[in-house]
């Protein structure tokens, strides 16, 4: 699904575009003021932010949406009507679940400006450390810690930016990066299913031949999209048991090694540059997942001495 922009001061016709935007839903206006509807999404890989503008109270009943759906009020209030915990309200600053995935939705939305954040509950199952394949979900709609909240709201508002950069979105390993580091900040912030603690199994199986194993296998699959899960699925071992072995022999977590080995190749890729070619600092570290070019920036000049840029024009 590709962006777009959506404005209309029509019950009907906004209720036909939700019903296609979105999943099956009756809506009406439950306030004086007319309907007044302006929603834009960004895309980024299978995540989809949207901005959302009612100005009217729009009460709605919904089938379930399929999707995690996080929600930021920034005016007014949406007060929801939670099929498995009743009701609650968010009001302006506040993140959280707007609805389980899986079941369906209802409530009024007070003439509110807000956002939300969708995304295929899947991307959780493969970024946890959950045994057996089992499925995770989000298993409550407040963040655990006020602390955690602001968390999680500000990781939507750097995804948000990269959306809207074209040299971003094109980017492969960018969209996966970027689909993995909501998932695991969703997973630390949110109630869920997953379970992180290692057991004795993991404890075993974290040695050094574990991490020789992922090694290789990072380092044959460097352009590719690949997870925690798929690193630790060819080491043979669980995703506790390989971020155990990390941070036991390299004192590091495989992602952030992964990130080293993949910022080892754009600089290669940034001294191999030719004047004229269009390569740039930014399309580089894109290139390679570095979906943020301020700390792409920060963590390079901390390994290389000097400022991308620099290795760029020699």
């Amino acid at each position: 699904m590709q962006s777009l922009n959506f404005e209309s001061d029509d019950l009907a016709v906004t209720e036909e575009f939700l019903n296609n935007a979105y999943t099956r839903v009756q809506i009406s206006n439950h306030g004086p003021h007319q309907v007044r509807t302006r929603i834009r999404r960004e895309v980024l890989g299978s995540i989809n932010f949207d901005q959302l503008e009612l100005g009217f109270d729009m009460a709605y009943d919904a089938d379930p949406l399929g999707r995690v759906c996080l929600v930021t009020v920034h005016s007014g209030r949406i007060e929801e009507n939670y099929h498995d915990d009743g009701p609650d309200t968010f009001t302006p600053g506040q993140t959280g679940l707007l609805t389980p995935h899986d079941l369906p939705y209802s409530g009024v939305i007070r003439t509110s400006r807000y956002d939300i954040t969708m995304f295929d509950p899947a991307v959780l199952d493969r970024v946890a450390t959950a045994d057996g394949g089992a499925r995770v979900r989000v298993d409550g709609h407040r963040p655990v810690t006020v602390a955690a909240g602001n968390r999680l709201r500000r990781v939507i508002t750097h995804l948000q930016q990269i959306a809207a950069d074209p040299d971003a979105a094109n980017s492969p390993l960018t969209v996966t990066a970027a689909s993995d580091y909501l998932a695991a900040t969703v997973l630390a912030t949110m109630p869920t299913t997953a379970e992180n603690e290692p057991n004795a199994t993991d404890r075993h199986d974290a040695h050094p031949h574990t991490v020789r194993r992922a090694i290789a296998y990072m380092e044959s699959h460097l352009g590719e999209r690949i997870a925690i899960t798929d690193i630790a699925a060819a080491t043979f071992v669980t995703p506790r048991a390989l971020q155990l072995a990390f941070r036991r022999h390299l004192d590091t977590t495989p992602l952030e090694y992964l990130q080293q080995l993949r910022l080892a190749a754009a600089h290669e890729q940034l001294g191999a540059a030719l004047p004229g070619d269009g390569q740039t600092v930014a399309t580089i570290a894109y290139r390679w997942g570095f979906t943020h070019p301020g700390r792409f920036a920060t963590a390079y000049r901390h390994r290389y001495g000097r400022p991308p840029r620099q290795t760029l024009r020699e």
